[in-house]
């Protein structure tokens, strides 16, 4: 188990190419992180996918880093 998310909170939106949501969040918590299914100013990480709507919104307006499902699994797969 990697701890590349660890105290770290991720939130998925929009439609990923490769893996559901679900898979995606599973994921982040075997990398130590938590999954959170709304954007807030704790947000760490937003991973968008294609269609992104209000979620990715927010995470403009909290200024958080919002990472592409190709990014995401950069991050993953290192």
């Amino acid at each position: 188990k990697s701890a590349l998310f660890i105290n770290k909170t991720v939130v998925l939106t929009g439609t990923l190419k490769t893996m559901s949501r679900d898979e995606a969040g599973e994921l982040v918590r075997l990398q130590g992180g938590t999954v959170s299914s709304s954007v807030s100013s704790k947000t760490d990480y937003v991973v968008a996918g294609e269609k992104a709507g209000s979620k990715l919104a927010d995470a403009h307006r909290y200024n958080i880093q919002v990472i592409s499902e190709d990014e995401f699994l950069k991050m993953i797969y290192r």
